[in-house]
């Protein structure tokens, strides 16, 4: 079914977020006539999410904008066990210190995509440590675990897969599903909580708890899921060749946030336009129909819409014009990273390391031997040579897309 009658699956649709849907006719009808309390949940195993979350955040952003309630489902409780969902081991076990801290730096990533208090379609926070930090065992497993059979948890690709590469699946994560399951059904109790959304790899955890809630409360639940989200090179979307893209500014600059987007793929700027800004559809259409070197000017609209959305104008702004400076006009930019050197000179190793270009001096001298570390604008091809640093910053790169400032401290 694609003529969708609300604006929620209409707008889902045409921005393409849809990959499976629970009843879809049941669904629509009800996001029609009614508000619907949505949620996704969000493990805290980093002070910050990435890329990688967006398109989940935006579902509950576009949830917002067609009228109805987005439930951020942080996951203080489910964090101790991991999702053990496309994992090939178990996740490294956080203390419920880690976890606060992780919490309260997350937080932030959601304040600037959606609109929270007390309205009915306001946006909310909860934690599943609120009530699976309460369950007594015995009287979980008499109640809920019974709803469960092994045969069907054996089936499900998140167990399925770790068994049949020979990777070790503890006791511990093989609850994760029941877990997950009784989240939905006490977002339902507890908020009215009507759809469950995630990606792909979450359909069968997602089924399980409307299934749940089907047997013990009699709840008609819905869920919907996105597709994997990749790139024109087939890669997943979220890393790039230097690890995760972090949506806390303290992990990840805006102006590398900035040039993450702007390198785009040709092929994929549409995509991201639809998924992760809100340009309109048919400046979409315009923009990814251009060709040549025009397709840089959509790819610099893409970067800007999008870091305005996670950092706010001022830094996308400040951002676009470093990248202007730095590329265009062969300046040094304002908003680069700066490593500030305590002693005259430098040498260019410990440069690219201290910068955070590289991250071992193995890599710093092959970047060095390559050709690819850079002074000003002029190559040094010599892994011992000294940098003066005066009053004056001095640009360093690494590549065509990393550059940087050394500065005396």
């Amino acid at each position: 079914m694609t003529n969708y009658q609300s604006d929620l699956l209409r707008l889902l649709n045409d921005r393409g977020y849809i990959h499976q849907l629970t009843d879809a006719k049941a669904l629509d009808t009800l996001a029609n006539k009614s508000i619907i309390p949505g949620y996704i949940g969000f493990d805290v195993t980093a002070d910050s999410l990435h890329v990688g979350n967006l398109v989940q955040i935006m579902m509950l952003r576009r949830l917002q904008q067609a009228g109805h309630k987005p439930i951020v489902l942080m996951g203080g409780a489910t964090t101790k066990i991991g999702d053990p969902s496309g994992k090939d081991e178990m996740r490294k076990i956080l203390d419920d210190e880690g976890i606060a801290s992780n919490f309260a730096k997350i937080r932030g990533c959601f304040e600037n995509f959606l609109t929270f208090g007390d309205g009915p379609t306001d946006a909310m926070m909860v934690n599943n440590d609120d009530w699976l930090g309460q369950l007594e065992y015995i009287p979980f497993l008499r109640d809920i675990g019974r709803h469960f059979t092994i045969n069907r948890m054996l089936a499900f690709d998140s167990v399925k897969l770790r068994l049949e590469r020979e990777q070790p699946l503890t006791f511990l994560e093989f609850n994760y599903m029941i877990l997950q399951a009784y989240d939905y059904l006490e977002l339902s109790r507890q908020y009215g909580c009507k759809l469950q959304m995630g990606g792909s790899d979450q359909w069968g955890n997602i089924v399980n708890g409307i299934e749940l809630s089907r047997r013990m409360d009699g709840a008609e639940l819905f869920g919907v899921t996105t597709p994997l989200i990749t790139k024109a090179d087939g890669s997943k979307m979220g890393k790039s060749v230097d690890g995760a893209i972090w949506l806390n500014a303290e992990r990840l600059s805006p102006y590398d946030y900035w040039q993450f987007w702007r390198n785009t793929d040709d092929r994929d700027v549409g995509k991201f336009m639809r998924l992760f800004t809100d340009i309109d559809l048919d400046e979409i259409a315009r923009l990814e129909s251009m060709q040549g070197s025009d397709i840089n000017e959509a790819k610099k609209v893409l970067a800007d819409a999008a870091t305005s959305m996670a950092h706010g104008d001022k830094a996308a702004k400040e951002a676009a014009a470093t990248a202007q400076q730095v590329f265009e006009q062969g300046g040094a930019g304002g908003d680069l990273p700066v490593y500030l050197v305590e002693s005259k000179e430098i040498s260019i190793i410990d440069a690219l390391i201290g910068i955070g270009f590289c991250a071992s001096k193995g890599e710093a001298k092959r970047m060095v031997a390559g050709g690819g570390a850079r002074i000003g604008d002029e190559p040094v091809k010599d892994a011992g040579y000294m940098i003066a640093v005066s009053d004056q910053d001095v640009k360093i790169s690494a590549g065509k897309k990393k550059h940087g400032l050394l500065r005396k401290s």
